[in-house]
């Protein structure tokens, strides 16, 4: 069953980084401004927050399959209508639609990878899952770019869209009833956000969460363009981003998967954040094809360091009863990150040197922020670890 989990969770990915190389462009083929195509970009996220919380609490009431089925399906049939958009306010509503209802599939794909975790292995557990993930940050921008310099930008979307609705079916006869525990606890949604928030380790998760999709924000939106104004066709934004999606999958599915029980996942989240900044000022100066292809790499490594631990952290944190709704928290961060991240960069109107370089501030910042929490604060580290 684990390895269906994974594959769901490959594919809920897919959809989303099959977007990066392809939707700025299409946005500016429509006509949007510089400030309307981060917001096109963003909008995609800024749904999907609500997504993941609504799924949060489904799951932990319903179960993972309804959520995972509807998901699929309503997904699968939004990305057709992306074919007859023709304004960029049809793109917008598009968008909306699509963040929406993907929002459903990541939080109970994980939330069920959780659950059938030892403990003890979570960051283990967390980084195979990352496998996953690494596997379609190669597949799906690469696909994206290829696909759409070849055949065209809706083949893109028809051929995800065709598959998400196979494994709709499919999910349907595989996945068994109650693949999560299910909690009939009657809780006010918004106390249950609270004191969900107020949990010192969980904010530090969420916190590496906004940090690491505020920088994959400002990718998605700066690094198709800054390709496209050096004179690169459109494919080698696909391959770039797929470039640290190897670089993570090494790290991943290599016994390297043991530091994340090795060391405190805080700390690991820290290096993380500061990796990635690092390659974020390194992008802001980068000319070349070679020098690109390097900033991917080193993004690869902090991707690799940061994303099974702030995720181990939350396992960690949570039971069975409150998994779901941390998940879908979790995502909505995720969300609210790349919403920011490529809003901001777009109202802005910032250079590509610039934009990269206040994702790599925010990073630094978090960081500065976690550490300095982690110095003063050694006794609720203590009741916690």
């Amino acid at each position: 069953m684990k390895p269906f989990i994974l594959f769901l969770v490959l594919l809920a990915f897919i959809d989303m980084f099959a977007q990066l190389p392809i939707m700025s462009p299409f946005a500016k083929s429509l006509g949007a401004s510089p400030a309307l195509i981060g917001l096109v970009v963003g909008m995609y996220s800024f749904s999907n927050m609500f997504g993941n919380i609504l799924a949060g609490y489904w799951i932990d009431k319903q179960g993972a399959k309804k959520v995972l089925i509807i998901g699929f399906f309503f997904t699968g049939a939004i990305l057709l209508l992306y074919t007859i958009v023709t304004t960029p306010s049809q793109l917008m509503a598009v968008r909306f639609l699509h963040g929406l209802f993907s929002g459903f599939l990541v939080p109970a794909a994980f939330t069920v990878i959780a659950n059938k975790g030892k403990d003890g292995k979570q960051g283990k557990s967390m980084a195979i899952s990352g496998v996953a993930v690494g596997i379609s940050a190669i597949i799906g921008p690469a696909f994206g770019g290829i696909v759409t310099s070849k055949y065209g930008i809706n083949w893109v979307f028809i051929i995800i869209a065709v598959i998400m609705l196979l494994i709709a079916v499919l999910s349907f006869f595989v996945l068994p009833n109650g693949v999560t525990a299910i909690s009939r606890k009657i809780e006010p949604p918004v106390n249950t956000l609270f004191s969900l928030l107020k949990a010192p380790m969980l904010a530090i998760s969420f916190t590496g969460a906004f940090s690491l999709m505020f920088a994959q924000g400002v990718l998605a939106y700066m690094l198709p363009l800054q390709v496209e104004a050096l004179n690169y066709g459109t494919h080698f934004s696909g391959i770039l981003l797929s470039a640290f999606g190897i670089t993570a999958i090494l790290i991943f599915g290599l016994p390297t998967n043991k530091l994340f029980d090795a060391y405190q996942h805080h700390h690991l989240m820290m290096v993380g954040m500061s990796i990635i900044g690092i390659a974020l000022i390194f992008l802001s100066w980068a000319a070349s094809l070679l020098f690109l292809f390097t900033c991917m790499v080193i993004y690869g490594i902090g991707f690799a360091l940061l994303f099974p631990s702030m995720t181990a952290l939350l396992v960690q944190h949570t039971d069975q009863e409150t998994r779901g709704k941390a998940f879908g928290l979790f995502y909505a961060f995720f969300s609210i990150g790349t919403v920011v991240g490529s809003s901001l960069t777009g109202l802005l109107a910032v250079s590509f040197g610039m934009g990269f370089v206040i994702a790599a501030c925010i990073l630094f910042a978090n960081t500065l922020w976690l550490f300095f929490y982690f110095k003063n604060k050694p006794s609720v580290l203590g009741s916690l670890e």
